[in-house]
């Protein structure tokens, strides 16, 4: 019985045997320091459900000191930034359309002519309604501020702004989603969420696992290229990829009537991209892991920023400028641009030029690393 009473001293070995053991682990260690400051810094910093500073199409034919007055009372509230001025309607509709702005503000020609004959001037917004909750606050307090800068502009003191003074009509058009359904902005950045937390897991525990079990050695001894071993272990994960998107893309549908007015074969054709940049990732990180406890922590820690950065939980222009170009390096973040403005937007492909290029570039970047990574552990 004494072998099973409480000795401070096996404790105490015990104890040390772990602590050392846990320090030798860098993965662990790494993960233990390096994910809590990286949740404060984006929590703190990055994430911002207000956002401001919102890029924005001004189309407006005359420059007079009613139109300028109102223009500058929409950006004097923070939410607008004119980056560009045109007379086009159809070059403003293709900003709008391509993700450039998230605003068309038009002024209508007869703008200053209203205002001075005491008719109802106009102002139509076109806000990108793909995200609504980057809306919503920019358009909240359009209205009354926009009017104050008109009644300012013509002399009317406030007291006496609600006589028979130009009323300013603000007319708001949320395109691609007018009805504000969060659903239409969740379920297609869904699927790069679930095909992102799928694929690279999958990946990287495919090679681990035979590093861990110790076959790896057989695995080498077969007459095949790094390259042969390393298609082998990703065209599987390319199925599971596949049953993962019918799965989605049919619920998307069905279940909560998603619209889908772009092409389908440019959005699939966008998804194997993704799948490939993903698999081709995991792979790269099963060359550093040793045990799958480790996979496990690497992919964490790539997940972790992507999904929060990325623009799929909180509104990508909402955050500062440093934590976008930070979010660029994801592939998510492509892939979320990608599918909303395919699927919401009927996006073709100049369209989605950008997106597309990136997710090129990350496939055949994660495949280069990642082929030569391995290559240097069979040395």
């Amino acid at each position: 019985m004494r072998r099973w009473r409480f000795s401070p001293r096996r404790f105490g070995a015990i104890l040390v045997k772990e602590t050392l053991q846990m320090l030798r682990d860098r993965v662990t260690f790494a993960m233990m320091i390096g994910v809590p400051i990286m949740q404060l810094v984006l929590f703190g910093f990055a994430i911002n459900n207000d956002p401001k500073h919102l890029d924005a199409a001004l189309v407006a034919t005359s420059q007079d000191h009613l139109t300028r007055a109102v223009v500058t009372s929409l950006e004097n509230t923070g939410y607008y930034r004119f980056t560009h001025v045109t007379d086009s309607a159809a070059e403003a509709e293709a900003q709008l359309a391509s993700g450039a702005v998230s605003f068309v503000v038009t002024v209508p020609s007869d703008f200053s002519r209203r205002v001075m004959r005491g008719d109802r001037p106009r102002i139509l917004i076109e806000a990108d309604g793909t995200d609504p909750s980057v809306a919503s606050g920019a358009i909240s307090t359009l209205g009354t501020l926009a009017q104050t800068a008109l009644n300012r502009e013509l002399g009317i003191a406030p007291e006496t702004a609600q006589g028979p003074n130009p009323s300013l009509e603000i007319v708001v058009h949320r395109r691609y989603n007018p009805e504000g359904i969060t659903q239409y902005n969740i379920v297609p950045g869904l699927l790069g969420v679930i095909l992102q937390m799928t694929t690279v897991m999958l990946t990287a525990f495919a090679v681990t696992r035979e590093v861990e079990r110790g076959t790896m050695e057989n695995l080498l001894a077969l007459p095949a290229s790094p390259m042969e071993i390393m298609l082998g272990k990703v065209v599987p994960a390319l199925g599971v990829g596949a049953v993962q998107v019918f799965i989605v893309l049919a619920s998307a549908k069905l279940l909560f009537d998603v619209p889908f007015v772009g092409s389908l074969w440019l959005l699939l054709s966008g998804v194997l991209l993704f799948v490939l940049a993903l698999i081709f990732l995991g792979y790269f990180i099963s060359t550093f892991a040793r045990t799958l406890m480790q996979a496990m922590q690497l992919t964490t820690f790539f997940f972790l920023p992507s999904l929060l950065l990325s623009g799929f939980m909180f509104p990508y222009r909402g955050m500062p400028v440093w934590a976008q170009w930070l979010g660029e390096v994801f592939p998510l973040t492509h892939f979320n641009r990608l599918i909303r403005s395919v699927m919401l937007k009927g996006g073709d492909f100049e369209a989605v030029s950008g997106p597309f290029t990136a997710l090129v570039l990350f496939s055949l970047g994660f495949a280069a690393v990642a082929l030569m990574r391995f290559r240097r552990t069979l040395d």
